[in-house]
């Protein structure tokens, strides 16, 4: 990695971004696709700009549950946002990560000199998540399509079962690792249990999301988000998911999800399932001066790392540490930190993890324990225990907020970080001059 995000002499600048409030589930497919998504957040954000969308050199999307009609959603988007047949555009699949890998790659391909301008961002509409047939299913139907005569499909017929009916609920399947067996929630309880997380302190974590990200609505601080409207004329204004009267009080009546015996994680402090998208304008030096741009943040680093994937939250350890080396800073130099928040069981053995000599010696190859997270400093305005995680676009949504908390806060220097399904992480480290 050039070191300070450079090469050549090339900056990369985060220039302008937006999202759209993110709407929790209802258990029935939202009013928008992950295109609806993308392109309602997208549109004003384009507006604005003194350049035309055709003037992007690529439109790079984080997406996990491509439906069959979107299946490289990004070229989707970037058509109906005029940007041309001859932007290319791609989608791109890092389970949690997505979002973020999109802006590293713009990142990474600006720095190298082959783009300029990039749109990145990423987007799921998790409600539209699909129900498949299961393998005996499909089976079945095959042989039925491939009976040619009628004693034939009368054979087929009579080995059918109403089991045969049953879906496989593709979210649920998607957010269970195959190697090990875990869904993310029982992940999230290996940490608890690993670094002594009590209950207790997982729910006055949720709350605390909650209180965060209700105040930030409250005092008009999340200007990042667009407003939506749906074919029935309804309006969107806000991340629905907030709950400005939670407690630990009403938490603590909630039971185990994942570990329904002595587990503790539970839907109050766990990430809401979500619809939403985010963006961000990625540009070189050269458009910043072409276009006279604004600059609301310098990505410096990135960095990705993998660990086992039972283990899979500690993924924001693993990411930031090797940037901070390289940068040669600790975590006092951050100001603000964004850190996804799949879980407060898992933002909350991330902490501890950096308290933890023989964590950091072990496992992080540090000579001793890399320090504490100052918590006003962590997820200001809350975090995806509130507003919730459609998974393919919360890493875009963390980088642009990081970027708006700095300028409010009239801070120089910030990371984002994120957990990945499977057993990754992905850092960014964020710069405002």
């Amino acid at each position: 990695m050039a070191e300070a995000g450079k090469s050549g002499g090339r900056n990369v600048y985060i220039v302008d971004g937006a999202r759209t409030p993110y709407i929790r589930a209802q258990g029935v497919p939202g009013p928008f696709t992950a295109s609806d998504l993308a392109v309602s957040a997208a549109r004003p954000l384009l507006v604005r700009q003194p350049f035309s969308p055709d003037r992007f050199d690529e439109v790079i999307v984080g997406n996990i549950l491509s439906s069959p009609d979107e299946v490289n959603v990004a070229r989707v988007v970037s058509q109906r946002l005029g940007c041309g047949v001859a932007v290319p555009a791609w989608t791109v699949q890092r389970n949690c990560g997505s979002g973020m890998q999109a802006i590293d790659c713009g990142y990474r391909n600006i720095l190298s000199g082959r783009a300029e301008l990039v749109l990145a961002g990423g987007v799921e509409a998790m409600s539209h998540a699909p129900l498949l047939f299961s393998t005996a299913m499909a089976t079945w139907l095959g042989k039925l399509n491939g009976a040619r005569d009628l004693p034939s499909r009368l054979r087929v017929l009579a080995r059918f079962r109403p089991a045969l009916l049953k879906p496989v609920i593709a979210l649920l399947r998607g957010l269970t690792d195959p190697v090990v067996g875990m869904n993310m929630g029982q992940t999230a309880e290996e940490l608890a249990f690993s670094f002594g997380v009590s209950r207790e302190a997982m729910d006055s974590y949720a709350v605390a999301s909650h209180l965060r990200m209700s105040s930030a609505q409250a005092e008009s601080r999340l200007d990042e988000i667009e407003p939506l409207y749906d074919h029935n004329g309804n309006y969107y204004d806000h991340d629905d998911g907030v709950r400005p009267d939670s407690s630990v009080e009403k938490l603590a009546r909630l039971k185990p999800v994942f570990d329904r015996s002595f587990g503790m994680v539970t839907a109050g402090n766990s990430s809401q399932i979500t619809d939403g998208a985010a963006w961000v304008i990625l540009a070189g030096d050269e458009a910043v001066k072409q276009y006279g741009l604004p600059v609301i943040g310098r990505i410096v680093d990135t960095e990705w790392s993998g660990l086992a994937p039972q283990q899979m939250g500690l993924g924001p350890v693993h990411a930031m540490t090797p940037v901070m080396q390289r940068q040669k800073i600790n975590l006092d130099d951050l100001e603000y930190f964004e850190i996804n928040e799949a879980f407060a069981a898992q933002v909350l053995a991330c902490i501890a993890a950096w308290r933890d000599i023989a964590y950091c010696r072990e496992e992080l190859h540090l000579t001793g324990a890399m320090g504490e997270i100052n918590h006003e400093r962590l997820n200001v305005d809350g975090g995806a225990i509130a507003v919730g995680h459609p998974v393919g676009s919360s890493g875009a949504r963390i980088v642009l907020h990081l970027c708006h908390v700095l300028a409010q806060k009239q801070a120089r220097r910030g990371m984002a970080a994120i957990c990945i399904g499977g057993g990754q992480g992905g850092a960014m480290l964020i710069e405002r001059d």
